[in-house]
């Protein structure tokens, strides 16, 4: 099975989109009056919110872009992430990290790491645990 066969075969779906924002508070009120639902907080840091199967995260950051094109990363959901990493190692990808990394969110944690894509995207894999 080539590489491209192995992410296609891992990758679920999209998993959310990154918003680095200057107003916490602000982006959760707007997302909400679009009918997004708060699904999970650390409050004052980071805000995932849920309007059907599109999930945004958003996060406190100094200085946020504040222009078109903001949008920090794309993430999709992965069954296996050291098979995605793997894979990414294989391909040569430019990653972003040294190794997988884990945050406590939801209710097991999530495992996730970043590639650089040719536009200097970053597209973040993520496995719920």
């Amino acid at each position: 099975m080539n590489r491209a066969d192995s992410f296609r075969n891992n990758v679920t779906g999209i998993q959310h989109l990154g918003i680095p924002t200057g107003d916490l508070n602000k982006t959760i009120e707007f997302y909400q009056g679009l009918g997004f639902e708060v699904i999970w907080q650390n409050p004052g840091e980071v805000a995932f919110l849920q309007n059907g199967t599109l999930v945004i995260e958003t996060y406190a950051v100094e200085e946020p872009a504040m222009k078109s094109g903001a949008i920090d990363h794309v993430a999709l959901n992965v069954q296996d992430i050291e098979a995605a990493w793997r894979d990414a190692q294989a391909c040569g990808y430019e990653t972003e990290d040294t190794a997988i990394n884990f945050l406590p969110f939801f209710e097991n944690g999530v495992k996730f790491f970043t590639i650089i894509g040719p536009n200097r995207e970053k597209v973040e894999f993520n496995q719920f645990l």
